[in-house]
């Protein structure tokens, strides 16, 4: 096993290198940037400006000049909010990780349940019944059901905040700050699992039927097993084999918000902030920002083979 580790973290390392170089070029090669998007600055200026950024250099250099500031851990330098990006991330990131948990745990937590049980019982009415519920939370689109949850809760029901992450002025603290920020991240998680939970509820389903029909399952029901302990202990081990993957790839989803149900609610997350510096060319906080989530994407697919090489040891001999 720690072979098979070494072997995996090693070839992260050109995966990381290309990857910044393409983010790099990327932004690098898009016209204008936030200087030039000012239009308040005279000419002079604004080139000493770039002078002072760096921006009238070779663009080989400035991406070596980038990359050694990465490496030593320094994202850069946020033109529009004139503060280090990763000072500025670590400012709203926390409060993405915080509604991107809470929603992946209960959608994942719902497509586990409710994907066993149609895979168990397939072609039933319950089965039927959840395929159409899934499919008409999943053709929503996002703005329309954040706007739709807004109506009936906040205004129509006055049950919830309309958006925010705290009241106006509040001054909470303790489990009243708790109870507070709860109540604002209702509706962002309701949204967030109405549009994810269906498609995973659709693999677990699909993953559980190709397991059921197994030979190694009629078998165990054959020596007269309990369904629970055929389900449960023999059939959803090995059903959740593919769905390791899409767990290693939560990773980065966790910290890199929900772009579209973080503005509606006005959400105060990382979400929030891609929108401001895309608008503001800041580019800057959108290249540390997209080679942050670049690493956790490389590590969360890393966590994803050891774990699969955890579960099925027929991987490690493989590789």
């Amino acid at each position: 096993m720690r072979n098979f580790i070494i072997r995996r973290l090693l070839q992260t390392i050109p995966m990381l290198l290309l990857a910044s170089l393409l983010i790099f070029f990327i932004f690098a090669l898009t016209p204008g940037d936030f200087i030039d998007g000012n239009i308040t600055l005279t000419l002079q200026r604004a080139a000493e400006l770039k002078a002072l950024y760096g921006l009238d250099q070779p663009m080989l250099l400035r991406y070596l000049r980038w990359l050694g500031q990465l490496l030593q851990g320094n994202l850069g330098y946020s033109l529009q909010y004139q503060i280090p990006v990763s000072t500025l991330l670590n400012q709203y990131i926390w409060h993405s990780f915080l509604l991107a948990t809470v929603a992946m745990v209960m959608y994942w937590g719902i497509a586990l349940a409710v994907g066993v049980a149609s895979a168990v019982k397939p072609y039933s009415l319950f089965d039927h019944l959840v395929t159409v519920l899934i499919f008409a939370a999943m053709s929503f689109p996002t703005f329309f059901l954040c706007l739709l949850l807004i109506k009936w809760f906040a205004v129509d029901l006055h049950w919830l905040p309309v958006g925010g992450m705290l009241r106006t002025g509040s001054e909470a603290r303790g489990m009243q700050w708790v109870l507070e920020v709860a109540a604002h991240l209702a509706l962002p998680v309701i949204a967030l699992v109405m549009l994810q939970a269906g498609s995973l509820t659709r693999y677990f389903r699909a993953s559980m039927l190709d397991v059921i029909r197994m030979d190694y399952i009629r078998t165990a029901r054959a020596k007269g097993l309990r369904e629970h302990t055929v389900i449960l202990r023999h059939a959803l081990r090995n059903a959740l084999l593919p769905i390791i993957t899409l767990l290693g790839f939560e990773l980065p989803g966790l910290f890199s918000g929900a772009l579209i149900t973080e503005k509606i609610f006005n959400w105060p997350g990382a979400g929030h902030i891609q929108l401001d510096s895309l608008s503001a060319r800041d580019y800057p906080v959108l290249m540390g920002f997209t080679m942050f989530l670049a690493v956790l994407t490389i590590l969360g697919n890393l966590l994803a083979d050891v774990l699969y090489a955890w579960v099925d040891p027929r991987i490690r001999l493989r590789s």
